[in-house]
């Protein structure tokens, strides 16, 4: 089981790893396998990058991220020149549906209103703005709309974690409550666990899910 020195380590070693990040832009503390982020950065899509980068190393069980976006002079928009940024990028979006979206830009934030069909159309909308200059943040307020029912929801997130290489299906244990999916077991990695709950929410008409998957590190290690 990794110290929190290592995963110290280790995070800042994946951070350098990344091209579109300077290790001299972001902190990293560790406390009981919880990391916490901190600095300033240029652009929205750093800040995403380094919460990125940070899940995926080895014995990280969460991260807390408080960095802040400072943007450049390079990059200033106000917010009408925003908008209407934000309203091109979902225009020419081929997974983006753009009459069902509503947005409004106060500050550089950007808030998404209405409603979608798939999780991945959801965060389809955010990928496709995060990178554009002037954003300072994203508030994703779409909502997922109900498209099947609970049991089919449950047996299509089941056959999806038995279809997985890096997901062992036999240890979570998946409720469905309503259009709330709700998993519990075990995993061996936050990787896992980060794998599981993309897995549930790419069933058609999730609109909630509550990830209670516990990670066994030390189990893992004791095994080898």
């Amino acid at each position: 089981m990794k110290t929190d020195l290592e995963i110290q380590r280790d995070v800042m070693e994946e951070l350098l790893w990344s091209p579109l990040l300077k290790s001299s832009e972001i902190g990293v503390a560790v406390k009981n396998g919880i990391v916490t982020l901190s600095g300033m950065v240029d652009t929205y899509a750093k800040k995403i990058e380094a919460e990125n980068s940070t899940k995926k190393v080895e014995g990280v069980k969460a991260v807390a991220e408080d960095i802040e976006v400072k943007i450049s002079a390079l990059g200033l928009r106000n917010d009408t020149e925003i908008a209407q940024a934000v309203l091109n990028a979902l225009k020419w979006h081929s997974s983006v549906q753009e009459d069902k979206i509503k947005m409004k830009v106060e500050n550089g934030w950007v808030t998404l209103e209405g409603s979608v069909e798939w999780e991945f159309q959801k965060n389809a909308v955010k990928n496709s703005i995060e990178n554009l200059f002037g954003v300072r943040g994203i508030i994703n307020n779409i909502k997922i709309v109900p498209t099947i029912a609970a049991t089919d929801i449950g047996r299509k997130i089941s056959a999806a974690f038995h279809r997985s290489a890096s997901i062992d299906a036999d240890r979570i244990k998946i409720e469905v409550l309503g259009n709330k999916v709700v998993l519990k077991g075990k995993v061996r990695s936050f990787a896992e666990k980060k794998d599981a709950e993309h897995a549930a929410w790419l069933a058609p008409g999730v609109s909630r899910v509550e990830n209670n998957l516990d990670i066994e590190i030390g189990a893992l290690a004791a095994a080898y």
